[in-house]
């Protein structure tokens, strides 16, 4: 991998996942590709409960990933692609949370699994993102926040200044560009997944699934 994504989800993870793949480091992993490949769900389950996978089987193929699951794993995979940058989306605390309240943290609560795939997937993911990142306390603004931040300053303090990249939410293509060493495209930056596209797209898998 070129790039590793260590941005929680509901940071522009989707919006950067075009962004990247138009900068030419693509296919880039994000959850959405979990759900098309859900061969991989074993894989990420067992990551999630403390096996070791091969990752090179797992992301094969991909330059780059944002977004959970694969952010929980930025650590062992920045040691295991050590040339690799590190890609950290960030967004005002306050803002993150109520966008994570309105989708996220909502569908986590809301979904009911309908088979077995479902079921692994809905323990991997409560696993990495409730219980492992949040304690469980995702009603707890205050709380969820500074897991936020404190998270934000780990990638800091830990990645050298010259693997990191620091991206703010709504930055445009500049600090992107010059952290990667690539031109700046003339197109917009990509915008992707608001909270209402989050809804629509999980209303209609509730639908299809039915």
């Amino acid at each position: 991998m070129q790039i590793i994504g260590a941005g929680f989800g509901r940071t522009g993870t989707k919006s950067m996942k075009l962004a990247l793949e138009q900068l030419g480091f693509g296919p880039c992993y994000h959850m959405h590709e979990v759900f098309k490949n859900p061969e991989g769900i074993p894989l990420w389950h067992k990551a999630a409960f403390g096996q070791d996978i091969d990752w090179n089987v797992l992301l094969g193929g991909y330059p780059s990933g944002v977004d959970w699951p694969l952010s929980h794993f930025w650590q062992p995979l920045s040691e295991k692609y050590p040339e690799a940058k590190v890609l950290l989306t960030v967004r005002p605390a306050d803002e993150w949370y109520t966008s994570m309240t309105n989708t996220i943290f909502s569908h986590l609560a809301g979904n009911q699994p309908k088979d077995e795939m479902q079921v692994t997937f809905k323990e991997m993911v409560d696993k990495i993102v409730r219980k492992d990142t949040f304690d469980n306390r995702t009603d707890d603004r205050a709380h969820c926040e500074a897991v936020f931040d404190r998270h934000t300053a780990l990638v800091k303090e830990t990645v050298p200044a010259d693997r990191l990249i620091v991206y703010e939410v709504g930055s445009g293509w500049e600090p992107l560009c010059a952290g990667l060493g690539v031109p700046v495209p003339e197109e917009p930056f990509p915008k992707t997944n608001t909270t209402a596209e989050f809804r629509r797209n999980r209303d209609a898998e509730a639908d299809a699934s039915e």
